[in-house]
């Protein structure tokens, strides 16, 4: 079996996050980011669950996540799963939807899973131009050609692609962000949004396609990335973000990024250690293992 290796990238000049998984074998339990998430199978086969719907996945297919977007996925047979893809921030995103279209406003994507063969060789061409660490022009050029070529064929208004929430649990989600620092109990969330607890359940769940305590924990690990890219050591970010114990908080990054908390952060420290210069630092992850 082919040995599993995970390699990330970060751009300084376009700002977005490139990473390669090959070899993959662990299923993604059901989690969603706050970014935006754009990617392709190179190899292997796998069930996808998102938004309620469920997709077969498989060389050629594209991923399109909206940031909120709760997914899963799951293999269909004992051969491994090669994916690339990109991580783009709501704000990175903001300024690219605003060179492409004029319009500072933040796009949705209408589909999770296309076929198309043209995005296809955008995407290929702007992962291999940001692994090998390309420095002209040529790569912030293909990245606005794919994005305005999906926003064309698969965008609409961001808001349209946001499920509609009761208020009692957009309050929910409100008390969570305000206090997801803090040892949260489930009494004061439902305290907060004016429900029961069974109820709370059953209709956050349904609502936002995760339980509160996974929106609370995705909460926390997106905070954990921000801290981790500046330099903060994992043990204070896990502690700033309200993991209480360390080897959950170490397992459950490893699961939902891919990559250990002091990995991660080894990406962004490396950058710091350039001395300005422009370009790519990658970290190459053999379960869990050497830097390259």
């Amino acid at each position: 079996m082919k040995k599993e290796t995970r390699t990330v990238v970060y751009d300084d000049e376009l700002r977005i996050e490139a990473y390669s998984f090959e070899g993959i074998v662990r299923p993604f339990p059901n989690h969603f980011h706050e970014h935006y998430v754009i990617g392709f199978v190179e190899a292997g086969e796998r069930v996808l669950s998102c938004r309620n719907r469920t997709y077969t996945i498989e060389r050629g297919s594209i991923i399109l996540f909206n940031p909120g977007d709760n997914h899963a996925c799951v293999q269909t047979d004992e051969r491994t799963f090669d994916y690339c893809g990109f991580n783009i921030s709501k704000g990175i995103m903001l300024d690219l939807a605003g060179e492409i279209t004029g319009k500072r406003e933040l796009p949705g994507f209408s589909k999770n899973v296309v076929r198309d063969e043209e995005a296809v060789c955008h995407l290929r061409s702007l992962h291999e131009r940001m692994m090998k660490g390309t420095g002209e022009f040529q790569k912030e050029e293909t990245l606005l050609f794919l994005l305005s070529y999906l926003f064309q064929n698969y965008g609409k208004p961001f808001e349209s692609c946001i499920p509609e929430c009761r208020k009692e649990i957009e309050k929910a989600c409100e008390y969570m962000a305000g206090h997801f620092t803090e040892h949260i109990y489930l009494d004061q969330i439902c305290c907060h949004a004016g429900l029961s607890k069974s109820t709370l359940l059953r209709a956050f769940t349904k609502e936002k396609g995760v339980t509160p305590y996974r929106y609370l924990e995705a909460m926390r690990i997106n905070e954990v990335k921000r801290l981790l890219s500046e330099g903060i050591p994992p043990v204070e970010a896990a502690i700033r973000t309200g993991f209480s114990d360390q080897s959950h908080f170490t397992n459950y990054f490893n699961q939902f990024i891919g990559l250990a908390p002091g990995t991660y952060r080894e990406i962004f420290l490396e950058k710091d250690r350039d001395d300005g210069q422009q370009g790519e630092k990658n970290y190459c992850s053999h379960h869990g293992g050497s830097r390259r």
